[in-house]
């Protein structure tokens, strides 16, 4: 592995001339300078980076990744390898150098890009102060606008409607594989505005299974891969060995296990082995916000909640909605640590926006459950905990009925708020990301014995199969 050469000097603002510091100080002085580098594009080479960007030196596949013009470039690898700040630098370089382009930043839903992607563009790759960050907050921003006429839109699969229907010469898409090959399609059809001199669909994700769609398409050359390591990180390697913060982060991953560990740790495309709910497949499963049952769902369709208690492992609450054939679609989640049962309380009233339960059916913590009664002024059930009998009463569930259709689903959009503990422990943030990491115990030898599964990151799915063994008989599925 060759070594990182030096980083390229300092270009704080402290660093600038004097007489540019002064200018970054007034009121417009960052929109003057940008639109001078545009009018006069020699004074962008003459001017430290700063001023218009902050300093940024990619290596390996983000080096690639910035002059790669290929139709569909995917950048993949494990947790924490920069791959969403080359994207994102690549994306600002380029509404810099071309006036009058326009790019589109989104994933699966808008909401999971506030905290994710824009606090990247804004805290690493625009500069400090930036008047492009001014305005409205991160939530409810539609565009960040260049003062050369150029636009970064930011959107959402999940609003499908807002983003499709214009034209872009890039198109950034994060974690790409929450993605269906519909949805990656159908954005291709919109890189057709023709300021830059070229139109990329551009991508990042962490690997998943080896038969995911993303992972086929590149295999088949229809989508350039670039695979992308934790050595291309700066902060986590240098000089030949790992950063204090990389031996960190490193020793972080390490304690991953399975399929998780195979993608975050080492970026393979990996299967699962032994999989609890091998009938689980998003493209079935998961809809989209323009499916969302909340949008059409009469008053009178009846909503239940489900609760598995946690504090140091999430506390999950979940609203489901019943349609009149009897299938179920969760369309409400909170998924969080740390939290109080009573804070907890106040944010489901709010959750739930007035919905009242026919049911609320509880894990067995007559702590957690007098709290919840007494501030959500509604009773509780125990929930029936058979393990065993539950898997298979939501196995049931996720197979088509006679209709065609399952019995389950999740809303794409259904989690209220991503906890960022989680997220930086690279844990499921919610139910829909634990059922590909579900696995049963393995025997004596290695192979799964399908007869308990491993007790870890299962809380959504535990409350889940509280909601369906309330709803469903257990003699239904052959347990007594």
């Amino acid at each position: 592995m060759p070594m990182n050469p030096s980083p390229s000097p300092s270009t704080r603002r402290s660093d600038l001339p004097p007489s540019i510091r002064e200018l970054l100080s007034r009121p417009g002085g960052q929109t003057a300078i940008q639109a001078a580098c545009e009018a006069v594009p020699e004074l962008r080479a003459r001017l430290p980076r700063a001023a218009t960007t902050r300093s940024y030196t990619p290596w390996g596949a983000a080096r690639e990744a910035q002059g790669n013009r290929d139709p569909e470039l995917l950048l993949s690898g494990p947790a924490g390898t920069g791959k969403s700040i080359a994207c994102l630098h690549k994306i600002h370089a380029s509404m810099l150098r071309h006036p009058g382009a326009r790019a589109l930043i989104l994933r699966k839903t808008r909401e999971s890009l506030t905290e994710s992607g824009l606090v990247t563009y804004e805290e690493k790759v625009i500069p400090a102060a930036s008047p492009l960050s001014a305005g409205a907050q991160r939530r409810m921003r539609q565009s960040y606008r260049y003062p050369n006429g150029s636009e970064l839109v930011v959107g959402g699969m999940d609003k499908a409607s807002k983003v499709m229907s214009t034209e872009y010469d890039l198109i950034y898409v994060q974690e790409a594989t929450e993605l269906e090959e519909n949805d990656w399609e159908s954005l291709t059809t919109r890189l057709r505005n023709g300021v830059m001199p070229y139109q990329q669909l551009l991508a990042d994700c962490n690997p998943d299974r080896p038969t995911h769609w993303l992972k086929q398409r590149a295999d088949q050359g229809r989508t350039v891969l670039l695979e992308s390591r934790h050595e291309d990180n700066p902060l986590l390697f240098g000089g030949g060995d790992w950063t204090e913060a990389g031996r960190t982060y490193i020793d972080r991953l390490d304690r991953l296990t399975g399929a998780r560990r195979e993608r975050l740790r080492f970026g393979r495309w990996a299967a699962a082995e032994g999989l609890v709910y091998e009938g689980w497949d998003r493209a079935i499963h998961v809809l989209p916000n323009a499916a969302n049952p909340l949008r059409s769902i009469p008053a009178e369709w009846p909503r239940y909640w489900a609760v598995d208690f946690g504090y140091t492992n999430p506390f999950v609450w979940q609203q489901w909605a019943a349609d009149p054939d009897g299938r179920l679609y969760l369309e409400r989640e909170i998924y969080r640590t740390q939290t109080l049962v009573e804070d907890h309380a106040r944010a489901i009233l709010m959750a739930a926006s007035g919905a009242r339960p026919r049911a609320v059916v509880c894990d067995h913590d007559a702590d957690g459950k007098g709290t919840l009664e007494r501030h959500l002024g509604v009773g509780t059930l125990n929930a029936k905990k058979d393990i065993m009998a539950g898997i298979q009463a939501v196995h049931v569930r996720l197979r088509a009925a006679g209709d065609g259709k399952p019995r389950l689903f999740v809303m794409a959009d259904a989690l209220v708020e991503r906890d960022q503990e989680l997220i930086e422990a690279k844990r499921p943030v919610c139910t829909e990301q634990e059922f590909d990491g579900y696995q049963w115990q393995k025997g004596v030898d290695g192979k799964p014995n399908k007869e308990a599964p491993v007790d870890m990151d299962n809380h959504g799915l535990d409350a889940a199969r509280y909601m369906v063994m309330h709803l469903d008989p257990v003699r239904q599925w052959g347990f007594a």
